[in-house]
């Protein structure tokens, strides 16, 4: 049952990091106008489930006018409103509550911020950590993801395996995977992370795209409105959600004939991967072309 929206506001970010999966960076294109977050969330009281949205990137701070009009309308419509941000506006506790004030009036709920050292490096007292005390002192939920930069570790059979903490999509693989520990495609055979066959959350971009992964989407909302395709979604029919279900990415390539390495740091490797080489044939699903490096 869905219920939670994303709104990737925009994919334009003020950083570049390696890590990033939908290849934000100051020259990625794509942000939602007001007019196309209004009728997003007109379709979503349509569905009956949704109960949340968010708004990210990208990085939303750097369109804030819509991002706050953003918040109101939705908690207006009844919804709980939250943000994802890496922080890079909250440059003292001050400026922290000068920025988020006037998103808590217009109905912000949650804040969740990335802090580690894949965004500050090894810096102590972090803008995240500022952002959540001026969050805390507004009286809305805070809350921090961390992500690990990818090391090899000794597992519990003696060889060397890749810690937990980073999934390999996007960027990540091109920057962050020189060097690691490979396992046979083979092994591949589910997704480990995404509910593909009953997604209680997906994300949207201003191209249409329902993204239930980052680069594979249910279909495009400006074509078939949001409602209508959350309940025509069959993902057993879907050309690449289908296969992913029955047999992983392993499935997914063994059912396009696709040549694979001889092995993948993690699962979302392979699937990125493989739905890379695919791209072409499935432009609808695939979608957009930028989050697989591609434009």
């Amino acid at each position: 049952m869905l219920t939670g929206l994303h709104f990737l506001l925009t994919y334009t970010c003020n950083w570049e990091c390696d890590h990033c999966f939908v290849f934000g960076s100051p020259k990625a294109k794509g942000t939602f106008t007001i007019a196309q977050i209004r009728e997003v969330l007109a379709e979503a009281k349509k569905t009956g489930t949704v109960e949340s949205v968010c708004f990210e990137g990208g990085e939303p701070f750097l369109y804030y006018a819509v991002m706050l009009e953003g918040i109101r309308l939705a908690a207006e419509a009844g919804f709980s409103a939250g943000i994802v941000t890496n922080t890079y506006w909250a440059r003292a506790d001050e400026d922290a509550r000068l920025w988020l004030a006037p998103l808590v009036r217009a109905g912000l709920g949650s804040l969740t911020v990335s802090d580690d050292s894949l965004h500050f490096g090894d810096v102590e007292e972090t803008p995240a950590k500022r952002a959540i005390r001026a969050a805390e002192a507004l009286g809305i939920r805070a809350s921090a993801i961390a992500v690990e930069e990818p090391c090899v570790v000794t597992g519990d059979s003696g060889g060397e395996e890749l810690s937990s903490g980073v999934m390999f999509r996007g960027r990540a693989i091109e920057k962050l995977s020189e060097g690691l520990p490979r396992r046979p495609a083979g092994e591949f055979t589910e997704c480990p992370h995404e509910d593909l066959a009953d997604p209680g959350r997906v994300h949207l971009d201003c191209y249409g795209n329902v993204l239930l992964c980052q680069g594979l989407s249910m279909g495009n909302m400006w074509k078939t409105p949001l409602s209508e395709l959350v309940a025509a979604y069959d993902p057993q029919e879907h050309p690449v959600v289908g296969p992913l279900v029955r047999g992983g990415p392993a499935g997914l390539a063994r059912e396009y004939g696709i040549e694979t390495e001889d092995g993948y740091v993690d699962a979302c490797h392979m699937c990125y991967e493989v739905r890379k080489a695919l791209v072409d044939r499935f432009p609808e699903y695939l979608a957009p072309r930028q989050l697989y490096g591609l434009e």
